[in-house]
């Protein structure tokens, strides 16, 4: 029966684990002093070789004939561990096992010793699926195991597992596998299996394996049945990253600014049944790819998983773009990508993200309806220019009126009452006093106004006129009204001309309506 190269291939040893001789040399190290720890948690990206090392560990740990911190691999035990026969060493998925009964049994089985090994060792993969309460069931059992028992974690999310769990382990970080130590194990590798293998076509496939060795085996297992000689085009053709056109073409018509095109193109791969999102996420990383083409023009090719022709249209497409403009188009594509994940229809969403790409528009600008704004805008800016024609005196001669009042242009002391003439335009200052001031201008009602040279004499009947404008604001206000209606710098006094007893007694009588009214008042 036919066995996958990933299987086939899994090493047996720590030797044979590639670019994590940081973990494998410290393992073995602890292996030979006979310094092992009773929990090891191990997490990495897929692929690095957390389970074959989980593995081999379990098996050196009970190896009768262990060499150099390695397991002999002829021994009983080395040999039934690696048929999966041997009851002590136990395979937990807690994917599919991580409830706490499962961890409540895992616990039970503790309590019996190794059947034939020195230690029972319980290898469990994917340590954070498991539910709360089972992360709760296994800390007590892991703090203190009993000497015969061994933990070994694994997992490819550490942030999700409980720090109560990590500190009770050794912890092992593996490290994404390197594009070259790929390439070199696939060509050794194929040329164990009689597979003909290029050189480019091992680079291709380690880029695309983005740092597991099982992505790369599988890969690679998938192109031996398709092609004799296995080269980049033939990879590019089984892997699916031939045949993107669509991809450039979409980037083409976002640099000329045609959303049309770039929707037209859209319409097209949905009604072959093409994913939206995953369409999405494939725009956001040939935005990656030109990012770094802009930024690291004669290293891109190393960063970049393409053939030689996509790197080519890429070199092309990134001439038509500056850096800034890249990466808030990418922000714009993440923005829609988050909200294509709880969106009603897909399509609009990457739609509109299409036509922000195609338009300039920043990911943080959402698109609303402003006519209502607009409008209210246009009205104020209507009203300014009216206030200010308003406000222009009749001579252009005039500047702006100053802000201090002129002095007398007249001897006040010796003028006689018949000097004072009426000033016909009282009327009109009061009306573009109240348009200025409108808070003012309750002490001037029933107010008369003579003039001589340039001081208006203004007669009131309200005494509380006089305390109001003392105020320097106030009075500069009926100042500029004054200006605006009749173009004159004037000063001003003030005359009431009803007695205090007066006022008095016009408050008692409004009081009096009040109480008639049945609002409550108090005089004293």
């Amino acid at each position: 029966m036919y066995k996958a190269l990933y299987r086939k291939w899994r090493p047996l040893l720590f030797d044979d684990v590639i670019s994590q001789q940081h973990i494998t040399d410290t393992l073995k190290n602890q292996l030979k002093s006979d310094k092992t720890a009773h929990a090891y948690l191990f997490t990495g990206s897929r692929g690095t070789g957390k389970t074959t090392c989980a593995r081999i560990l379990a098996k050196a740990v009970n190896c009768k004939n262990m060499k150099n911190g390695s397991p002999c691999l002829e021994c009983d035990i080395c040999l039934d561990t690696d048929n999966n026969a041997l009851s002590d060493i136990i395979e937990i998925d807690a994917a599919s096992n991580n409830g706490v009964d499962d961890i409540r049994d895992l616990r039970d089985g503790t309590v019996y010793t190794p059947e034939r090994c020195s230690y029972k060792v319980y290898i469990i993969d994917e340590v954070h699926m498991l539910s709360a309460s089972a992360f709760n069931a296994l800390l007590k059992i892991m703090e203190e195991p009993p000497p015969y028992i061994k933990f070994i974690l694994a997992t490819t999310e550490i942030h999700k597992v409980p720090a109560t769990i990590v500190s009770r382990c050794q912890r092992y970080d593996f490290r994404r596998i390197k594009a070259e130590d790929i390439a070199k194990r696939l060509l050794y590798i194929a040329k164990e299996e009689e597979l003909t293998l290029t050189q480019d076509g091992a680079e291709l496939i380690a880029k695309l394996a983005d740092g597991g060795m099982r992505d790369a085996l599988s890969l690679l297992d998938q192109c031996s049945v398709c092609a004799e000689k296995i080269t980049a085009a033939e990879v590019s053709a089984v892997a699916g990253i031939a045949g993107r056109d669509y991809l450039y073409e979409i980037l083409e018509a976002v640099s000329a600014g045609d959303a049309v095109k770039a929707i037209s193109v859209t319409d097209t791969l949905n009604a072959m049944s093409k994913d939206l999102v995953r369409l999405c996420d494939e725009l956001i990383m040939q935005l990656r790819n030109l990012m770094l083409i802009k930024l690291t023009p004669e290293t891109a090719s190393e960063l970049i998983v393409c053939s030689p022709e996509e790197m080519q249209r890429l070199k092309q497409i990134s001439e038509d773009y500056e850096l800034p403009q890249i990466m808030e188009k990418i922000d714009v594509l993440q923005q829609c990508r988050e909200k294509m994940n709880r969106a009603l229809n897909r399509r609009i969403e990457l739609e509109m993200a299409l036509i922000k790409l195609c338009r300039n528009i920043p990911a943080n600008v959402p698109i609303a309806d402003n006519s209502d704004v607009l409008d209210k805008i246009r009205q104020l800016e209507t009203r300014l220019q009216s206030a200010r024609a308003a406000t222009q005196p009749e001579n252009p001669t005039l500047t702006a009126v100053s802000e201090e009042l002129p002095p007398p242009n007249v001897d006040l002391k010796n003028s006689k009452p018949e000097d004072f003439k009426s000033f016909e335009a009282w009327s009109k200052v009061l009306t573009e006093l109240k348009r200025l001031n409108p808070a003012i201008t309750g002490p001037l009602d029933d107010s008369e106004a003579k003039i001589y040279g340039n001081v208006i004499l203004i007669f009131v009947k309200n005494s509380f006129f006089t305390v109001l404008f003392k105020n320097k604001d106030n009075l500069m206000s009926l100042h500029r009204a004054v200006y605006n209606v009749t173009g004159q710098k004037c000063t001003f006094r003030t005359k009431c001309v009803v007695t205090a007893e007066e006022q008095r007694n016009r408050a008692l009588e409004v009081l009096n309506k009040a109480n008639n009214s049945g609002i409550e008042t108090a005089v004293e």
